[in-house]
């Protein structure tokens, strides 16, 4: 479970970077704030990648994301 809390952290943390970056790029600032989060969110999923015994498939991303939100609600 705690990869999968990771995973889904990384994967959310990526997704809110994208609108991040997006805004620096249109406002021709340096996209401070979105490289960071791309710099934590990349490396929660590579630890959990990583860690997880037997590792992860490209399938198994939205199982583990539905597990943690389902675990925690």
């Amino acid at each position: 479970m705690p990869y999968d809390l990771h995973m889904a952290i990384g994967i959310t943390i990526l997704a809110l970077s994208i609108p991040a970056a997006l805004n620096a790029w249109i406002d021709r600032r340096l996209p401070i704030v979105s490289g960071v989060l791309i710099v934590m969110g990349g490396g929660l999923m590579a630890y959990a990648w990583r860690e997880k015994p037997g590792g992860y498939q490209w399938q198994d991303l939205p199982t583990s994301f539905i597990t943690v939100i389902g675990h925690y609600l």
